[in-house]
């Protein structure tokens, strides 16, 4: 029994120095895993600049594999000073399993505090509590840490609080009120930003305002630098009207155009504003003493009243000394405006004729010339037909564009529209080359259309190049869709017709010129020919267009168009060899068209694939994120941003020519640059508003970003490597 109790109690002792054992290598297994973590304030390294008076500017720089929460950021104010609201950038959405839906900061961050301080403080004083996590092995949040800051006040910023100047104030006489900011020159202390750009608006009628800037000596505004909108204001568009500025080599942001002294923006509003009493007016801008500091963005918001203002929706200029040379140029008026944003955009359609991705409708423009030179009326014809196929398709992008605010080329980054497009260029193919037949004439792709004759296939023409042409961007196009895209429709169409126009611009000048005519080779046997070849460049169209829509949606999208791809040319094949058309034949058509239409309805259901742009240190390459790219500026790192897209052509052939280079990849090493690349084949909005920022509807777009800082350069839509290679070599010094 004894022996039985001993054996039994060693039993317990035992167990239980297997339990102590197995907590004490817990405990060690933790403690080595706490042992690894860095403490706070290495995971998250905060430094602060106060050099500009009234601004407190912020940086962390973050730890690989750590991050920080954007709603756990707290600053609290000490002795005299106040604090305004600070300024956060988006943070990466997260769902976090305690703290629900959150944002988060990976790399770095910067965050502007604005503080006034009362008359006597002699120090800066405030705290500064932040939050973050390690988000790898071992999972562990850190608890909040708070850093108080005590730091020296500029003279300025202490001086200027016992005279503070409104943001808000009402201009008294009306435009009359100059402000009462002092003078400073270039070597002066800079003033406080309330001082240094006194900013004010006034309702000259309820459609127009009028903004006014002034600015002491020595200091300058960003035109390009300056946004306006209205706040709970739906429906209602704000439309500046820029006075010419002066142009400024900048230090910042290079070749700019800025304003000394005073500037006046007329503003014009679309929109219906009957009713309205007052509009809510937010302004964000920046501007430099010059020689001296550049203040960070300023955001004003003012409430501007419109219960006085005339009703009329034409306004009257207000008369004003000029201040400033600039000042005293004339007004560049709304009309002289929209004329050079017409001649860009026409210019820019005649340049799309060369760009590759028009390539693919190439063959059936050649054809539809050819076809018709022996007789200058039925190339007149054509040329009106496929010319008005071109304007309606550009007015339909328009009207599309504005409701749904997309840009060009937006129709291919949904795969149902290339699944369509790409049953399209089968179809015309199997036409060229003889397989299908539907009438003699250009581009009769239906029986309906084979019966209205030659003008229906020329139209459809028209519409093809125009659905081809819409994803591609090239020179001179960016500013005038961008301003197309952003204006109301009234003012946007004008824009696109012009595109239009430029793009079927050579097809008018050979049918209205006689000598470009007469040029062409004549018709004859050889034409047919020639009509079987160029079907071979559509039928490639058609394996891009499924190549792109497996990088959207993988294999079983490849595997679900071919088969309506096949179905369809059997549909077209019945309908080619069909004499007549009974009740029988008529139900086969419809069962074959339901039957290809099956497959694109279950091909559009299938989610995307994530982005095929991976990190590859070996290539210095990664893909876009705004905050690793602050980061890396941060770092004085040279960046090359890359925007593309699989179904962009000039994207590929950009890649092929130069950025898929041995060559291109040796220059990155050679000048430390980060080459940043963005896949927009599928709706992504980071990129949409980087686009935005350089005022391109869509890609390609290429921006190089300096090492020491400045501002981005935007290089133009085709790469040469020798351009390449001098820009980021520049870059880099």
């Amino acid at each position: 029994m004894r022996s039985l109790c001993s054996g039994r109690l060693a039993a317990r002792l035992a167990a239980l120095s297997g339990l102590l054992l197995g907590l004490c290598l817990c405990a060690a297994a933790f403690a080595q895993d706490a042992e690894s973590l860095l403490p706070v304030t290495e995971a998250y390294k905060l430094s602060v600049d106060a050099a500009t008076p009234g601004v407190l500017k912020l940086h962390w720089t973050i730890a690989p594999d750590y991050y920080l929460y954007r709603g756990r950021m707290k600053f609290k104010a000490g002795d005299g000073v106040n604090l305004g609201e600070a300024q956060l950038p988006d943070g990466a959405k997260h769902h976090d399993e305690y703290l629900g839906d959150v944002e988060t900061y990976h790399h770095a961050v910067d965050a502007v505090l604005p503080y006034s301080v009362a008359a006597g403080t002699a120090r800066l004083k405030l705290s500064v509590q932040y939050q973050g996590c390690h988000e790898t092995d071992p999972k562990i949040c850190y608890p909040p840490h708070t850093e108080q800051l005590d730091l020296a006040l500029p003279a300025i910023a202490a001086g200027a609080a016992a005279a503070p100047v409104a943001a808000g104030d009402p201009w008294g006489s009306a435009l009359g009120g100059h402000g009462t900011a002092p003078p400073a020159g270039v070597d002066a202390a800079p003033l406080p930003a309330e001082q240094a750009f006194r900013f004010e608006a006034l309702a000259q009628d309820r459609h127009r305002l009028l903004l006014r800037w002034t600015m002491p000596p020595g200091y300058y505004l960003y035109r390009d630098q300056t946004t306006l909108k209205l706040k709970d204001a739906d429906g209602l568009e704000l439309q500046p009207a820029w006075p010419p500025g002066t142009s400024h080599r900048d230090a910042h942001y290079g070749d700019v155009t800025v304003y000394f002294n005073q500037v006046e923006l007329p503003v014009a509003i679309a929109g219906k504003t009957d009713g309205l009493r007052q509009l809510s007016l937010q302004a964000v801008f920046q501007g430099c003493q010059d020689g001296g500091l550049c203040y960070p963005p300023m955001t004003r918001e003012l409430t501007v009243d419109l219960a006085d203002a005339p009703a009329g929706n034409a306004a009257t200029p207000v008369a004003t000394a000029p201040t400033t040379a600039a000042a005293a140029a004339p007004v560049a008026t709304p009309l002289q405006l929209n004329l050079g944003l017409l001649l860009a955009a026409l210019l820019g359609g005649v340049l799309l004729n060369l760009m590759p991705c028009v390539l693919p409708i190439l063959s059936l423009k050649v054809i539809g010339v050819l076809e018709n030179a022996g007789e200058r009326r039925a190339l007149r014809k054509h040329a009106v037909f496929y010319t008005a196929g071109v304007l309606l398709s550009f007015a339909a992008i328009a009207v599309v564009a504005h409701a749904l605010g997309k840009g060009l080329g937006a129709q291919l980054q949904h795969p149902l529209a290339v699944a369509v497009l790409a049953c399209v260029m089968l179809a015309v193919g199997l036409w060229l080359s003889g397989v299908v037949a539907f009438g003699a004439s250009l581009g009769n792709l239906g029986h309906s259309l084979a019966a209205r004759g030659g003008a229906s296939g020329d139209f459809f023409t028209g519409v093809l190049a125009v659905v081809v042409a819409a994803p591609c961007t090239g020179p001179f196009m960016g500013p005038p869709v961008a301003f197309a895209l952003g204006a109301p429709l009234a003012q946007g169409l004008p824009i696109f017709m012009a595109l239009g126009l430029g793009l079927a611009l050579p097809v008018l000048l050979i049918a209205a010129v006689p000598a470009l005519a007469q040029r062409l080779p004549r018709p004859g046997a050889w034409m047919e020919t020639l009509k079987q070849f160029l079907a071979f460049p559509m039928y490639l169209s058609a394996v891009w267009l499924v190549w792109v829509l497996a990088n959207q949606r993988g294999a079983d999208a490849v595997g679900l168009v071919l088969v309506a791809m096949v179905l369809l040319a059997m549909l077209l094949w019945w309908l080619g060899r069909q004499r007549t058309h009974g009740p029988l034949g008529r139900a086969l058509q419809v069962l074959l068209l339901l039957a290809a239409l099956v497959p694109l309805r279950l091909l559009a259901q299938l989610p995307p694939l994530t982005s095929s742009v991976a990190d590859d240190s070996s290539k210095n390459t990664v893909p876009y994120s705004a905050d690793r790219l602050a980061a890396l500026r941060a770092a004085d790192t040279p960046v090359l941003i890359d925007m593309t897209a699989d179904w962009c052509i000039t994207c590929k052939a950009n890649e092929h020519a130069v950025l898929d280079t041995d060559d291109f990849h040796a220059l990155l090493k050679r000048t430390g640059t980060i080459y940043m690349k963005g896949d927009w084949t599928n709706e992504d909005p980071a990129i949409s508003a980087f686009l935005q920022q350089y005022h391109m509807p869509g890609v390609p777009l290429y921006v190089v970003f300096p090492k020491h800082g400045g501002p981005g350069r935007q290089l133009p839509s085709v790469l040469t490597p020798s351009l390449v290679e001098r820009t980021l070599t520049e870059a880099a010094q």
